[in-house]
């Protein structure tokens, strides 16, 4: 695993940490002692309805605003004692762009060199690799008002990347974007990662946190409500099955009588056998059918998606806003 290396040179597996991270605006709980620990090179989603935090946390981490408690590092650095190091290691990419629509596209990537105090050379040759690398460079000469929305996006990254930063925030990046938006963002992502970088993601969109996540983490009333990869979260809940689909009926009755605990489909000549979705569950069950000589059809693997963790982990929803109006929709 890539290791992030901070200034001081000695190399720190992670990335982002934080223990007890607490935050309240007057006698609402926003983050109740929330922790988590992110190894650099890899990317982790933040999952939660709207409203839960996400934004609250991503501020706070990226120095915008100041936690009640915790003991918080970003970049080997402590984000109390050496806020400063802490901004110069990462980037922050909000749900609304910082795009000034009134210059082009060039003229923002400038802009944001010299907020870097780039020497001119260097920032020239910094904003037109950055162009390049985000497909820009015919709209280079353009106002950034002239954009699409996806444009926009890819624009607002590559201000972002212009101080190479080694951890990046995106705060719901692909929201309001087209299918097809949403997804050149995802292989941009994954570029920024596959070149050292730390992504810490947050989204509602739950197919992104899958294709993209090494580990997500749902945050529900203020607290973690689990964490782990894509596919331990989708083991928490109920509803896997393996089925088995059988075109000869004496097969499909033989299977029954035997099996313990199945749901059968008569109609459909299938059985529904529970299965955690693991691959010794899904072993024992060839097995068994090796064993007994009895020949399935069809056999698939159900497991519940992140849809089905999502809603089993943030219900009932809780339709009071918990945070600051002014700070978790603000970018």
């Amino acid at each position: 695993m890539p290791t992030s290396t901070p200034r001081g040179g000695h190399p720190s597996p992670t990335a982002v940490s934080a223990v007890g991270l607490r935050k309240s605006y007057g006698d609402k709980t926003v983050l109740d002692g929330i922790d988590l620990h992110i190894p650099a090179g890899t990317v982790f989603a933040l999952l939660g309805p709207n409203g839960a935090g996400k934004t609250t946390a991503v501020k706070i981490l990226s120095t915008l605003i100041t936690a009640d408690a915790g003991d918080l590092r970003v970049g080997g650095h402590d984000l109390t004692a050496d806020p400063q190091a802490v901004r110069a290691a990462i980037g922050v990419t909000g749900q609304f762009s910082a795009v000034d629509g009134l210059i082009t596209g060039e003229e923002n990537m400038l802009l944001m060199a010299d907020l870097h105090h780039l020497p001119k050379a260097e920032g020239r040759r910094v904003a037109a690799e950055l162009l390049a690398r985000f497909d820009l460079v015919d709209a280079a000469k353009r106002p950034a008002s002239t954009y699409s929305g996806g444009m926009k996006r890819r624009l607002d990254l590559a201000m972002t990347l212009v101080g190479s930063p080694r951890i990046i925030f995106l705060d719901e990046p692909t929201t309001g974007l087209d299918p097809r938006s949403r997804h050149n963002m995802w292989q941009i992502i994954r570029g920024l990662v596959a070149d050292g970088a730390t992504v810490f993601l947050t989204t509602q969109y739950l197919e992104e946190a899958d294709e993209l996540a090494d580990r997500i983490a749902v945050l529900h009333d203020g607290r973690i409500a689990a964490e782990g990869t894509a596919d331990e979260l989708k083991r928490l809940v109920p509803g896997g099955h393996i089925r088995l689909r059988f075109t000869d009926p004496a097969a499909y009755r033989s299977a029954a009588e035997s099996l313990r605990e199945v749901n059968r489909d008569d109609e459909a000549l299938s059985l529904s056998i529970p299965s955690d979705g693991s691959q010794r569950e899904l072993r024992s069950v060839l097995d068994w059918l090796d064993s007994t000589g009895i020949e399935a059809d069809e056999l698939t693997l159900h497991t519940p998606d992140l849809d089905d963790v999502f809603f089993a982990l943030t219900a009932p929803t809780d339709t009071t806003d918990t945070t600051d109006p002014h700070q978790e929709n603000a970018r």
